[in-house]
């Protein structure tokens, strides 16, 4: 590990204190031409005792606005201390987590993965248009049926098609003959420019995309591409539960991932990660926006910069072992749930390194499926699967439960 280190309590306090203190005081210094400032006092006393043991909290009354891409430039100078944190937050995910070259990646924090996701195709669209002078109909999303639904959202912002890929209904893998005709029939109506997505853990199966099935695909064909890796949900277990993890930054395809911190890592909502290889956000950067200092190249703009705060007292308070003996427990009660399951007969998928399973529809249902709150693939139609997330609260006492109902009604 290059930058992640656990630290004690004491030492984040004083860290992100410390940080703060670097920020402007609306109190202490005359700033007339910001239009910001503290959480309203007569609501959130900033003099609570109990703030002084709170780091998150106190960076949340003093409400520092990270506007802007910290990596790269300038960023506006009065926030300068919590943009550090983010800054060595970004570079400890880039380099220790995703493993990419130190100080080889850009990056912020983004309001959640859709956001990220979006800045990714943003960047590549505008990229294929400025140094390729291509049109919109030209360039084309590619992902799988089973990717989140930031991608056909993406499209139809960004108004260029997208290419949805087949997927085995067993292993949840890319159809590698469909993907062959589908890409054909692309190319076949002017489409020469592919941003691809591949899946780090999908939302609904914690599936994996074999990302040569793709690569293969597109240099047979042709395609000029770039790839972004939506590790949503997988960035924080992945490269932690994997073997051989293929969809990292020492993966020269790479070149852009994103991951959420309020899901696995339970960071407040509003935590998603946006990291890229150094060199692209110059492609997202809004030339308009003279007034802030480094102008912006995020999709965002203004952002709380205690969000940033959060993620990192998060990981420096596991530390790199104590993040991977965590991964490694869930796994172990996701396994106890799988051998259950396979006991009781009933049919479901799990990628060997995700801590999400999912269950054919036809053995589930809707009371135990609501007793538990199980989420299916569809609550417009007919579910053909329901998935249980194991989380740190997910305990297999809470899992027993769960069994002995499933056992009763297998048994009827």
């Amino acid at each position: 590990m290059h930058f992640w280190k656990k630290l004690t309590n004491n030492q984040i306090k004083e860290r992100v204190f410390s940080a703060l203190q670097k920020n402007v005081d609306y109190n202490e210094r005359t700033i007339l031409g910001v239009p910001a400032s503290h959480l309203d006092e007569k609501v959130f006393n900033r003099d609570l005792v109990f703030l002084d043991d709170a780091p998150f909290l106190s960076s949340m009354v003093y409400n520092p606005n990270h506007i802007g891409c910290h990596t790269m430039g300038e960023s506006e100078e009065f926030f300068a201390g919590t943009q550090e944190i983010e800054k060595e937050l970004i570079e400890i995910v880039a380099t220790d987590i995703l493993k990419n070259e130190p100080g080889a990646s850009d990056g912020y924090i983004a309001s959640g993965g859709t956001e990220a996701n979006m800045q990714a195709m943003w960047i590549y669209r505008n990229f294929y248009k400025k140094q390729h002078g291509a049109k919109h109909q030209e360039i084309a999303i590619l992902c799988s049926e089973d990717s989140h639904y930031s991608m056909p959202k993406a499209a139809n912002i960004l108004n260029i098609p997208m290419i949805s890929a087949k997927v085995d209904d067993n292993t949840r893998l890319v159809d590698e003959a469909q993907l062959r005709i589908q890409l054909e029939e692309a190319k076949n109506n002017g489409i020469k420019y592919i941003i691809l997505i591949a899946n780090m853990m999908t939302t609904m199966f914690g599936s994996v995309d074999n990302l040569e099935t793709y690569t293969k695909a597109l240099k047979d064909l042709d395609f000029d591409y770039k790839v972004h890796v939506d590790g949503a949900y997988g960035g924080f277990v992945y490269p932690f539960s994997a073997k051989e993890p293929n969809l990292l930054m020492n993966n020269p395809e790479v070149n852009s991932v994103t991951l959420d911190a309020h899901k696995m890592v339970q960071a407040p909502f509003g935590t998603g990660i946006f990291i890229i290889r150094k060199g692209w956000m110059q492609y997202a950067t809004t030339e308009e926006a003279q007034y802030v200092q480094g102008m912006d190249a995020t999709i965002i703009g203004s952002r709380s910069g205690a969000n940033a705060i959060s993620i990192w007292m998060i990981l420096m308070t596991y530390g790199p072992h104590g993040w991977f003996e965590k991964i490694h427990l869930l796994n172990y009660r996701t396994q106890w749930l799988c051998d259950q399951l396979k006991e009781l007969g009933v049919e479901f998928y799990r990628n060997p390194a995700s801590n999400l399973v999912t269950m054919r529809a036809s053995y589930i249902p809707e009371d135990i499926a609501h007793k538990y709150g199980i989420v299916p693939d569809s609550h417009n139609e007919d579910a053909k699967w329901y998935k249980i997330v194991v989380m740190s609260h997910v305990t297999v006492d809470l899992l027993i439960p769960f069994i002995e109902d499933m056992k009763i009604h297998l048994q009827k």
